[in-house]
């Protein structure tokens, strides 16, 4: 089940889905330790994925099953390439690539100024074809939305036009930032929450997901 976070921009897609939603709450607990937060998060990519991957193209091909030959559809083109914002992204590619085994992996390094809260770039590994690719971007939160678009940015000057932008959580900051830079690329989320603090976070959000996905903190 899912529906637009507004009715108004059809670009944003919240996924309730009631098994999201129960693993979403989950995560949100401050009990909740970090060998659980991992396999929760793996496990909402999954359920993101299906939704992020709702668009791709099929071509039909002739098979044999044991019972006749028949058409069928297998998805056409190139393979995707998911996109990691480091470091927190790295907790959500796994389950996507569960989904899709054979997509191509790219990684942009970003982190957050303290004091400006603007997205600092301190890598970047891309497929050499990314830009004949649908690219999936994740990182979990969508906060301030500055990472986001710095990551997409990039992607757009490496040749990239297609792209989706799965998260665990935004914020309505975020979303709007996010759209408003790049209104073609469509957004995946488990739900957008009230909004920033003085700091950059999502409240009530479910505190620093990097910190909880790798134990740092």
């Amino acid at each position: 089940m899912t529906e637009p976070a507004t009715p108004h921009d059809a670009g944003v897609v919240v996924v309730d889905h009631p098994l999201v939603q129960h693993k979403l709450t989950l995560m949100r607990e401050r009990q909740t330790a970090t060998g659980a937060f991992r396999t929760l998060a793996r496990e909402l990519s999954l359920l993101l994925g299906y939704e992020a991957m709702r668009d791709l193209p099929l071509e039909p091909v002739e098979i044999d099953t044991p019972m006749e030959r028949m058409e069928a559809r297998r998805l056409a083109g190139k393979k995707l390439c998911l996109v990691s914002i480091l470091r927190a992204g790295n907790g959500i590619l796994d389950g996507l690539l569960d989904l899709v085994p054979s997509a191509r992996i790219g990684h942009v390094g970003l982190y957050r100024d303290p004091e400006t809260l603007e997205p600092v770039e301190y890598y970047l590994k891309l497929p050499d074809d990314v830009g004949n690719r649908i690219c999936l971007v994740v990182d979990p939160m969508l906060a301030t939305g500055h990472s986001a678009v710095a990551a997409i940015d990039r992607l757009k000057q490496a040749g990239c036009n297609r792209m989706v932008f799965v998260c665990l959580l935004a914020s309505p900051e975020g979303v709007a930032c996010l759209r408003r830079a790049h209104p073609d690329v469509r957004i995946v989320t488990c739900a957008i929450d009230r909004g920033l603090d003085e700091h950059g976070y999502i409240r009530p959000g479910l505190g620093d997901a990097g910190d909880r996905l790798f134990g740092t903190k």
